[in-house]
């Protein structure tokens, strides 16, 4: 059975969601001020249903990370990952803040509220930094993003976030998205919806379906790169510093995304930071023309325990979409 949630909204900031006296998730829409991370909307904290933090934010490595967010590291030129933006192999990355775009949002055009489910529409605009002034002016995308958090389920130890997004070149041109790899850096192909993991999840365990991944950075290695029509979800096992266990996160593609724009890899590292993307422009990039639109679907499941591989396929197929 689920259980009850009990959610706040801090109009203007953030929505805050429990369970059973614990805050499962915030979704801070009213983004940071310091504007060379990329300011956006992100998901932090995450916690799993005994309370255990499972994402990290602004880490002393990369102080743009910010537990789940959207994000697209190459777009045209613009960055909208945050910080260094990598410029190819004979410069790697460099600090050019007039390259860091943000989202902004917008309002929401739904908000529903149930006993045991939260489900928010989002409208939001991807806009590049404002030193770019060249064609299609200071807008790029608008993006329709909806988020739904549901299946908090005592007897599974878990509760799950759904998480879509619906982009629209509005800029007059061509949008360009692509990655470092797509830049030239090796296997570095991040880019699109990001979890960073906490500290203490460095060099967890990372596993997929049909005896992928293995313990640790090799089973992130195994993974990376690897397509999402060969591997629809990806599990993410942490041992936490102070309490005693661990806890899992469940990434899993939406059937529907084997027909969107351009096909997904896994970006997965363990070492030396905790980090899963379905990347959607890992080695190649593509391309949105002006008026088009493209969209994706993701599952978050967030869970108590050191779940293997029948556990991660049971749940997904015991939770349709």
């Amino acid at each position: 059975m689920t259980q009850h949630i009990t959610v706040t909204h801090a109009h203007g900031t953030r929505i805050s969601v429990a369970s059973g006296g614990v805050e499962l998730m915030a979704y801070v829409y009213r983004p940071d001020p310091e504007a060379f991370e990329a300011r956006k909307p992100y998901a932090h904290p995450l916690r799993t249903l005994a309370g255990n933090p499972v994402s990290g934010y602004r880490p002393s490595d990369h102080r743009w990370h910010k537990g789940l967010q959207m994000t697209s590291s190459h777009l045209s030129g613009q960055n909208f990952w945050g910080g260094n933006s990598y410029l190819g192999p004979e410069q790697g990355y460099q600090h050019v803040e007039e390259r860091v775009g943000s989202m902004r949002h917008d309002g929401f055009e739904e908000f529903a509220v149930a006993d045991d489910r939260l489900r928010f529409v989002e409208n939001l605009t991807w806009v590049p930094n404002p030193s770019v002034q060249h064609s299609g002016g200071q807008e790029w995308a608008r993006e329709v993003r909806t988020i739904e958090l549901h299946s908090v389920e005592p007897e599974e130890g878990a509760w799950a976030l759904d998480w879509s997004i619906r982009l629209t070149n509005i800029r007059g041109e061509a949008l360009h998205f692509g990655s470092p790899t797509t830049a030239g850096r090796e296997m570095a192909g991040y880019t699109g919806l990001n979890w960073r993991g906490p500290r203490d999840f460095t060099g967890g365990d990372v596993i997929g379906p049909d005896g992928r991944g293995g313990e640790g950075e090799k089973g992130a290695s195994d993974l990376m790169g690897t397509p999402a029509a060969e591997a629809p979800w990806v599990a993410f096992t942490g041992e936490h510093d102070g309490v005693d266990g661990h806890s899992t996160l469940l990434f899993a593609h939406a059937p529907e995304n084997a027909e969107s724009i351009h096909a997904s890899h896994w970006f997965v590292r363990s070492e030396p930071i905790p980090s899963v993307a379905p990347s959607w422009a890992f080695f190649e990039e593509f391309e949105l023309p002006p008026g088009e639109s493209f969209g994706y679907r993701y599952r978050v499941v967030v869970a108590d325990g050191a779940w293997d591989r029948a556990r991660a396929e049971g749940y997904l197929e015991n939770h349709g979409w």
